[in-house]
């Protein structure tokens, strides 16, 4: 958390933060364009925030573009905000208000979270039904092999569609699959409008990194256009979900409902 706390506690570095909340997943070229900083130190102190995991990078292509990582604000505030004094209470208060309240101007979810836990059993974790049914409800039927169909059972509910397959699938390192079928039974069930019904199929990567005793988690969820409902949702969802995730595999438990 100290980390956090000396990253937040510079000027240019909140800007910065401004700046990815106001319109998520930007190049360092596009940093600079709007800020009156050098680019090496927008470099530096981008290095910082990510350095804090209060954000997260992503490459396409030759470029790497930069996304606000809300999980180490949420953290504290949850946790921590208390012991700290006025000024920091009400600086970290605003930025998570910002976070939670603020739709972010783009076509993709990016998160980052740090797990105690091994590679192995991360994946394991990820795909497992054992694993899945307790902190997502959710259970896959397929093979894990690239190219292969999916089935979805969501709280008993059977989601198949040719369409839903596995994308990539890296064992311990890289897993991609499309997002499920919109069907009206799952509509029905979650309370999904027809618009949002309607929209493109998306996809999901998981990435994961080990870092010593710790494996860096990096869940990037796209293809989704501009303006889309289910973007908004899924930027609701997948914060708990992976802090369930994490909790899990730490601790054994599930998160407490509140």
């Amino acid at each position: 958390m100290d980390d956090v706390f000396r990253a937040l506690a510079d000027a240019s570095r909140r800007q910065l933060l401004d700046s990815l909340n106001a319109r998520d997943g930007q190049t360092l070229r596009e940093l600079c364009a709007g800020l009156e900083m050098a680019r090496q130190s927008v470099s530096k102190h981008l290095a910082v925030l990510e350095a804090a995991n209060l954000i997260t990078t992503v490459w396409r292509g030759r470029e790497k573009v930069h996304y606000l990582n809300a999980e180490p604000i949420n953290a504290i505030a949850d946790r921590w905000i208390g012991r700290y004094d006025r000024a920091r209470l009400h600086a970290l208060a605003d930025l998570k208000r910002a976070l939670e309240e603020e739709p972010m101007s783009s076509t993709e979810f990016v998160y980052t979270t740090y797990i105690k836990t091994s590679p192995e059993k991360l994946w394991q974790a990820l795909t497992d039904p054992g694993f899945t049914s307790r902190y997502w409800e959710t259970v896959f039927e397929t093979d894990w092999q690239k190219g292969s169909t999916m089935t979805w059972v969501y709280r008993g509910l059977r989601i198949e569609d040719p369409a839903q397959v596995v994308l990539e699938s890296q064992p311990y390192r890289r897993l991609s699959y499309t997002w499920h079928t919109f069907t009206p039974e799952f509509a029905e069930m979650v309370g999904m409008s027809a618009e949002m019904a309607a929209e493109e199929r998306s996809r999901v990567t998981f990435e994961l990194e080990p870092l010593g005793d710790v494996v860096k988690l990096t869940v990037v969820h796209d293809g989704f256009q501009p303006g889309s409902a289910v973007l908004e949702g899924v930027n609701g969802g997948w914060p708990e979900l992976l802090s369930n995730l994490k909790t899990l595999l730490e601790t054994g438990e599930l998160l407490a409902v509140r």
